[in-house]
């Protein structure tokens, strides 16, 4: 017959016959029957003297069956048929014969063992029977981890005496001959019984009796072995090593509880531990996100330059910059940070813990806030760059146009104020002063036509002053010079006039070729300047139109050159007529004109300079015109790839929020699914990068708008960390479902029939129900909910637990934890508490020398530090409380 730890009961062909084989074969030591006879011996007196009596002779004092059968009630508690009292041989096998039949009620079947062999004292058979009744009594009851008793005495051996040197329990005969594993047993129990760092194993007689001496003075276990028949045997009898080991087990079999307990309380506090580490380090990480943001965000808000395109330029640059470099691993941080927080909580629930609550100032909404604050800065940064780079840019210019219009006046007016003060005049002949007053009026005439051009000059200057262009001291400074000199001219230029008119009463001859040639060249040589510096004028422009229009514009003008040589050549003829009637008529001096210091030559050369500059102007417009095409293929080229990433990254989004929806395959499979998309989505990288080097040169180019694209750099960018970032969460909350159904015990097709539940009332795919929506899943899964008050009662309870802040939906993993909670077990306080009890020795206070001596030294430190002291009656100093310590994992603690 088996029982039920799989010892085999049937000793008449296990027992006898295993020994009349191992005799066959020349194994059987005769040394063992002489050691079970004594181990034997004095296991069966530990038993009855309890009941006052003991027996010396184990083959001999059983024999009339009485001692027998008051040692089978000592060690069972029940008790037997009344004895035959009579000294008869029948009397005695009657005795025997009651053993045998209750042996028998235990479910142990008797073979070749009968009781006639017990009356004859057969010491085979005696031993057999005695082995029986240890087997059944003392050692069947040992069980580790479900495996046969002596295998399970055997592993509870090992166990207790894995941490001592010198020590290998591999048997119950070779491994027990040098005494070491019966002290290591001792000690690992009652350290404060033995010395063990002073044993050695050289002195295994030392160590035996050593052993035997303190079990049987402290531990109330008898001498079952001779320490010099193990020494002396070369493979002790494992029969009476395993009885005597059985007595150390029951001797600290309360230990072995403590040990269940501890084991059971160590589970529960690495829990705590993990949870602590993974608090800190969000602590640490959304601590050090925050202060980044805080640190940047003056930057970014900052609008503070010095005013020149050179400097926008280095700040466009420095956020350049920080956008490729200084960011990305930012946005690694929040998603890691996320990520953390999610695993963090799911922990918390499957450990029945309360949920994680950040530090002021760090939560989730905290962190997601102050990003958000991040991004509205950058962009509001980067359209400020943009929108003085193209402010700066019209400053340069118009600083330039003013340089070179200044430039143009101040060499028309100099010398002349001093012509204008001369009194040449007074020395004058008549036709000379005649001559003087033409020039002076031409003169005032080429003064005139030069008064807009100081009005643009003015008006210039004050459009840079309204610009706040940075050198604006010295734009006024000289814009002031010019208006002043020009006031100047103005006032004597009206005293010259005065006085020329008071001589013009003695002047009588006047030249008319002169004044004509003087009144023709005067307009014409101002046309002339002024083409000149509209020939040379610089522009910017940033469409084709712009650049279509100047070119237009300049064809318009090459239209008008035709009647322009018509007058040159007139003005010319005017000084061909001049020189002709001079030779004929040899006028001294005659070919000096009095009304003006321009010359044929002067026109001449204009002119020329003039026809010059058209071509060159053709080349400069051809040059843009170059330009704004390059610019429009930039644009074109950033559209193309624009136009393929951007849906490109809308579909990897709805792909991954449709895996996310737990829509397809097991979990593993949508793992293994979302962990596909993040490597294509890494491996697509070069493509973001390649549209920021095409960005970089469309805003190099000065380029600030396409009409090819609806996508910007930044959407796109957006886009791109939106697209990690939802990758990120979903591989996360999928590795929180696998394992919340691998803690919980929750099969896969349990958890599949959850999220088809689910996704069959979230109809519009937002991952989230309404409550009604939630009721309906429910009861589709089974759920009994009543339609009466108390099942709205029941109902409303649930809403507080899956939704506790009230928000009017039920999220999947608040729905996947409330049915998990429904359908698997969790740990409680109630439990640590029972465990703490039975370390303490149902105390209701745990000393510090206990925990170090049940528990690791890392948790009982853990353990030490945070119970605190016990107040409760009859406390010890140094008592700390484990029941609000127990409590207080499992609720609201700063633990």
């Amino acid at each position: 017959m088996m029982m039920e730890n799989g010892l085999s009961m049937e000793y008449g062909d296990g027992y006898m016959e295993q020994e009349e084989e191992w005799e066959r074969e020349g194994l059987l030591d005769p040394a063992w029957e002489k050691q079970q006879k004594k181990t034997f011996t004095a296991w069966c007196n530990s038993h009855l003297r309890k009941a006052g009596t003991a027996i010396d002779n184990i083959d001999e004092d059983f024999r009339n069956g009485l001692k027998l059968m008051l040692l089978l009630e000592v060690i069972s508690g029940e008790t037997l048929p009344k004895p035959d009292r009579g000294k008869m041989r029948f009397h005695k096998i009657a005795n025997v014969n009651k053993a045998l039949d209750f042996i028998a009620s235990k479910g142990v079947h008797l073979v070749s063992i009968g009781a006639e062999e017990i009356v004859d004292g057969n010491l085979k058979m005696t031993l057999g029977m005695i082995w029986t009744i240890i087997l059944r009594f003392a050692i069947q009851d040992i069980s580790v981890e479900e495996m046969t008793a002596k295998e399970g005495l055997l592993l509870w051996c090992q166990r207790k005496t894995a941490p001592y040197k010198n020590v290998n329990v591999q048997n119950f005969h070779l491994s027990f001959k040098d005494g070491l594993a019966f002290c290591a047993l001792i000690h690992r129990h009652r350290p404060d019984l033995i010395d063990y760092a002073k044993l050695s194993k050289d002195n295994p007689l030392e160590n035996l009796n050593t052993a035997f001496d303190v079990a049987e003075k402290y531990l109330d276990i008898p001498r079952m072995l001779d320490p010099d028949d193990l020494i002396n045997t070369p493979k002790p009898d494992e029969r009476a090593i395993m009885t005597y080991v059985s007595c150390y087990y029951h001797a600290f079999q309360g230990a072995q509880q403590a040990e269940t307990a501890a084991n059971r309380i160590c589970k529960v506090l690495k829990v705590n531990q993990e949870n602590e580490r993974l608090m800190e380090e969000y602590e640490r990480l959304a601590s050090d996100l925050l202060e980044w943001i805080r640190r940047t965000m003056p930057w970014l808000n900052s609008r503070q330059a010095d005013n020149s395109l050179a400097g926008v330029q280095k700040k466009l640059e420095e956020y350049r910059t920080y956008r490729r470099k200084h960011k990305p691993p930012r946005v690694e941080q929040k998603a890691k940070l996320e990520t953390n927080f999610n695993t963090l909580q799911t922990k918390l629930r499957l450990s029945n813990r309360p949920a994680y609550l950040p530090t002021e100032g760090k939560t989730v909404s905290d962190i997601s806030n102050s990003w958000k604050g991040l991004e509205l800065a950058e962009k509001a940064f980067e359209e400020w760059l943009l929108a003085e780079t193209m402010r700066l840019e019209r400053l340069e210019h118009l600083a330039q146009k003013f340089k070179h219009k200044a430039d143009a006046h101040e060499d028309w007016t100099r010398g002349k104020e001093e012509m204008l003060q001369s009194q040449d005049f007074r020395q004058c002949k008549l036709n000379e002063l005649k001559a003087l007053k033409k020039k002076h009026e031409a003169f005032e005439s080429d003064l005139a036509a030069h008064q807009d051009r100081v009005e643009q000059i003015a008006a210039i200057a004050q459009e840079l002053n309204t610009l706040e262009y940075h050198d604006c001291v010295s734009v006024n400074a000289r814009c002031q010079r010019i208006c002043d000199q020009w006031d100047r001219l103005g006032a004597l230029t009206q005293r010259r006039r005065t006085a020329l008119d008071e001589a013009e009463r003695i002047l009588e001859k006047i030249d008319i070729l002169h004044l004509e040639f003087a009144k023709r060249a005067a307009p014409f040589n101002n046309w002339l300047d002024g083409t000149r510096e509209d020939l040379v004028d610089m522009f910017i422009v940033h469409t084709m139109e712009e650049i279509q229009g100047l070119i237009q514009a300049h064809d318009q003008f090459k239209a008008t050159l035709g009647e322009a040589d018509k007058e040159f050549n007139l003005i010319v003829n005017l000084v061909r007529e001049v020189e002709s009637i001079v030779k004929q008529h040899q006028i001294p001096g005659g070919l000096e004109n009095p009304y003006t210091t321009l010359t044929a030559n002067d026109m001449t050369r204009k002119w020329s300079d003039v026809r010059q500059l058209v071509p060159q102007r053709d080349q400069t417009l051809a040059n843009e015109l170059r330009k704004q095409q390059n610019n429009e293929m930039l644009r074109r080229q950033f559209a193309e790839k624009a136009n393929v990433v951007g849906p490109w990254i809308e579909r990897q989004m709805d792909a991954v929020t449709a895996i996310g929806m737990g829509l397809q395959g097991s979990l593993e499979d949508q793992l293994h699914r979302l962990k596909e998309y993040e490597q294509a989505v890494y491996a697509y990288k070069p493509n973001i990068e390649e549209l920021e080097k095409i960005h970089q040169a469309v805003q190099e180019s000065m380029i600030f708008e396409n009409r090819y694209t609806n996508y910007t750099m930044e959407t796109l960018r957006v886009g791109w960390e939106q697209l990690l970032t939802s990758i990120n969460r979903n591989i996360n909350e999928v590795e929180n479902q696998i394992l919340t159904r691998d803690s919980k015990g929750i099969s896969q097709e349990q958890l599949n029939e959850f999220r088809s539940s689910f996704n069959h009332f979230d109809k519009n795919r937002t991952g989230r129900l309404t409550p009604e929506e939630f009721k309906s899943c429910l009861v589709s899964l089974g759920y009994s909910i009543g339609k009466d008050r108390q099942g709205d009662m029941d109902f409303q309870r649930i809403l507080a637990v899956v939704d506790p802040n009230n928000t009017g939906y039920v999220h999947f993993d608040a729905f996947l934890d409330f049915m998990t909670r429904e359908s698997t077990d969790t740990d409680t306080a109630e439990q640590v508490i029972d465990s703490f009890r039975i370390l303490a020795a149902d105390k209701p206070y745990i000393l510090p020398d206990e925990l170090r001596r049940e528990l690791p030294p890392d948790q009982a430190e853990y353990c030490i530090q945070r119970m605190p002291p016990y107040k409760g009656p009859n406390g010890v100093p140094g008592a700390l409380d484990y029941m609000s310590f127990s409590t207080a994992l499992y609720g609201e603690t700063d633990l």
